[in-house]
């Protein structure tokens, strides 16, 4: 039976994976006949701009306390345990999917053949089993597309079985409550149930990666969105929500080669996927024109609200939830990088949203630095509405993506420090939060300045201008910068009260010293010697 756009029934090919009592299988149907297939079953509905628009269900998010990784040979020793990585028993796995093929019998099922790595030297073959059409077509805007020459041998490694309508017994399957996603690294597998959010896949995958690339093969994978100049330059941006990752990846004069994660090998920076995963809430066409034009006939909107009485998106309504989302293929945008593969970096950029309005718009890091702050992972929130909330709020994750890091988050700085070791690769931490005062007194970075600097940094032109040395932070600013205002370059010198900015930076840098303290242990002196120093 052919592999490519086929309806078949007990295949041997689900046969070995216990799924034989399946009423129909459907393998690797193109987008349109994926849309068909949702419209039919009356599980969404076609938006205006001719993207399938879906509601994941109970779940439009991802459940953190909810992934499980299987405690075994493998893994025992290797994985970093805690509040992240949770231990799910060898046993417990078993039976759980052995109950998830008892649930998929007489059900239909949608399987799609993809690859992660658009590097062939560290390619993953993966098949993804699904309840539902639309995760297939997830799993299809998402994942790296082999040819249909190339279906005919296809061969996975990792199997993906994703069945939304299965709800665990917490009380006998081990699991907290109904939903779960699991890792088993040795039968190469992860069992996600109860839950419909397709993000689910995406990042079970990635944290897959976390695991094989660091851990197996001295890859450094990386939560970060990169890009390549016309002098074939790369630059990787990293960035937790709402610090401008995809916004400032997003360059006319710059190739994209991915807007989420990335591995880095010894002369290369790739693409684990084959799309882009992208908040719609808020979406226009003039805050993110690449974004709302590549929601076309293959996109896949999640959980959005439409204007009433038509099916024309309101990218404004959060009603559902304020995690909207699309996926679409990344050919879907003009300007990318073919293949999705660049050079090593030249530029490294971190990005923060400062609410306290302490760290400096551009800064240039040492390599010890780099490694502190890779780990640090900082970025803040602005103070919500609930009542005694009266500042910024700090958010630590280490490697701008600690949910999916299976490692003790040191091994990974140790690869970023080892890859930057005898390289004149330029480290910036880039504050795109406020000015002038913390949230509330001062005002947010002009987006034109942030690019302004990164183009400055880009283009070599900051390797000419005098730095100065922030105080306590210790962090090198230059002292002019083409497109920028000079007062702005130096944090303090943008408050009115210099006075209320020191006892603002040393709260901020005793919040980095408190959050570092659990990585003490296994971390290197050098990059302990780059923590800020409290004065008092």
């Amino acid at each position: 039976m052919s592999k490519f756009g086929t309806l078949g029934t007990h295949s041997d090919l689900t046969k070995s994976l216990g799924f034989e009592n399946a009423s129909a299988e459907y393998w690797n149907l193109a987008p349109d006949e994926l849309v068909r297939a949702t419209l039919e079953r009356g599980q969404g509905k076609l938006a205006t701009n001719g993207a399938l628009a879906i509601d994941t269900g109970g779940f439009t998010g991802r459940s953190p306390k909810d992934r499980f990784i299987v405690k075994d040979a493998q893994t025992e020793e290797a994985v970093w345990w805690g509040a992240v990585n949770i231990p799910f028993a060898i046993d417990a796995f078993d039976r759980l999917y052995d109950k998830m093929r008892a649930y998929a019998e007489g059900k239909e099922l949608f399987i799609r053949d993809g690859y992660a790595c658009a590097s062939p030297t560290y390619q993953l073959n993966l098949r993804v089993v699904a309840e539902y059409p639309w995760s297939n077509l997830f799993a299809y805007n998402m994942f790296l597309r082999p040819s249909a020459e190339e279906l005919n041998t296809f061969d996975p490694a990792w199997h993906v079985i994703c069945l939304p309508g299965f709800l665990a017994d917490p009380a006998v399957d081990g699991t907290r409550q109904a939903n779960f996603a699991i890792l088993n690294f040795t039968r190469k597998m992860i069992l996600i149930g109860g839950t419909g959010y397709t993000g689910e896949i995406k990042k079970g995958i990635f944290s897959a990666l976390n695991f094989i690339l660091p851990h197996q093969k001295n890859v450094l994978s990386m939560h970060c969105s990169a890009n390549i100049g016309k002098d074939n330059d790369t630059a990787i941006f990293f960035g937790l929500s709402g610090t401008g990752k995809t916004t400032l990846s997003s360059d006319p004069n710059r190739r994209l080669i991915g807007d989420d994660e990335h591995g880095w090998a010894n002369d290369e920076v790739f693409n684990f996927e084959g799309g882009c995963y992208a908040k719609t809430i808020d979406l226009s066409r003039e805050k993110e024109p690449q974004i709302f034009d590549a929601i076309k006939p293959g996109a896949l909107l999640e959980n959005i609200g439409f204007n009433e009485g038509t099916n024309e998106p309101n990218y404004a309504d959060g009603s559902i939830t304020e995690n909207t989302r699309v996926s679409y293929p990344i050919f879907h945008i003009d300007n990318i990088a073919r293949p999705s593969i660049g050079t090593a970096p030249k530029n490294i950029f971190f990005l923060t949203a400062d609410a306290f309005g302490v760290l400096p718009p551009i800064s240039r890091l040492t390599k010890e630095q780099a490694m502190y702050h890779f780990m640090s992972g900082y970025t803040a929130k602005v103070a919500g509405t609930e009542v005694g909330i009266t500042e910024p709020t700090t958010t630590f994750s280490a490697g701008f993506g600690a949910a999916f890091l299976p490692l003790h988050p040191a091994k990974y700085a140790k690869l970023l420090g080892e890859k930057l070791a005898g390289t004149d690769i330029r480290v910036w931490l880039i504050n795109t939060g406020w000015t002038g005062g913390s949230y509330g007194v001062g005002s947010r970075m002009k987006l034109s300045y942030t690019r302004a600097m990164i183009t400055s940094a880009l283009e070599g032109k900051l390797d000419s201008v005098d730095f100065e040395t922030l105080p306590m932070f210790e962090l090198a600013i230059p002292t002019s910068c083409e497109g920028v205002p000079s007062e702005l370059l130096n944090p303090r010198n943008t408050w009115e009260n210099k006075e209320e900015y020191d006892a603002t930076a040393e709260r901020l840098a005793e919040k980095f010293l408190a959050n570092f303290k659990k990585f003490e242990a296994e971390t290197a002196p050098e990059i302990l010697a780059a923590a800020p120093k409290v004065l008092n």
